[in-house]
């Protein structure tokens, strides 16, 4: 048997802006709120690894995992990617095939279990001040990227992914935000993480203890 004190579990984070943090300390993005979280419950797990890039699409999330350095092997790996598809005006379509194409790598990166993989939705920047300020009709912009998470939901269903839907708290604490007005500020992930948490230690348990 493996010590885990010695060989903690191993995270991916796989994402764009929302994944990374931006605006905010590296100790509040949610994938680092996320690990402290596991280590009070006594799970051992690393660091996590984030390939992220704030005003990454699914195909620029591709192109950046094709120029990373992986070790596949993850005990868990998060997905949150598709907000700046929405925003660019890219087809719900294309996203599929794209978000699809960027699910089974991220289950291959799991050693091929589906059972390692979170998708996490996209929350809604419409209701941001930056998203009041931009003009864009925030009714559309709500609909677009409920559409898109129906989209992530069902692929991961299909697949054997979990899911987790943090787009109502967005819009229910739209006020918590970065200092850009647009991101959300460390407070707002710590409620992301509270809904995301639950199932990650469910989906690591049983490695927890090998």
């Amino acid at each position: 048997m493996q010590n885990r004190a010695e060989h903690p579990l191993r995270y991916l984070a796989l994402g764009d802006s929302y994944t990374i943090g931006e605006d905010v300390p590296a100790q509040a993005r949610w994938p680092m709120q996320l690990v402290e979280k596991l280590r009070k419950q006594r799970i051992a797990v690393g660091d996590p690894q984030i390939v992220a890039v704030t005003g990454w699409t699914t195909d620029e999330l591709s192109a950046g995992m094709d120029q990373a350095a992986f070790a596949p092997g993850y005990d868990l790996v998060t997905l949150l990617i598709g907000v700046n598809n929405q925003y660019r005006g890219r087809p719900a379509e294309e996203y599929r095939e794209q978000f699809r194409a960027l699910l089974m790598r991220a289950v291959t990166l799991a050693d091929r279990h589906a059972e390692r993989v979170v998708v996490v939705s996209i929350p809604d920047w419409g209701v941001t001040p930056f998203g009041y300020a931009s003009g864009r009709d925030r009714r559309q912009i709500a609909h677009e990227l409920d559409d898109f998470n129906a989209i992530a939901r069902d692929e991961a269903t299909e697949t054997g992914a979990h899911f987790v839907n943090i787009t109502g708290i967005s819009r229910e604490h739209a006020g918590l935000v970065a200092s850009d007005g647009l991101h959300p500020s460390g407070a707002q992930y710590a409620l992301w993480t509270e809904a995301i948490e639950p199932v990650v230690t469910e989906a690591m348990r049983h490695l927890s203890h090998l």
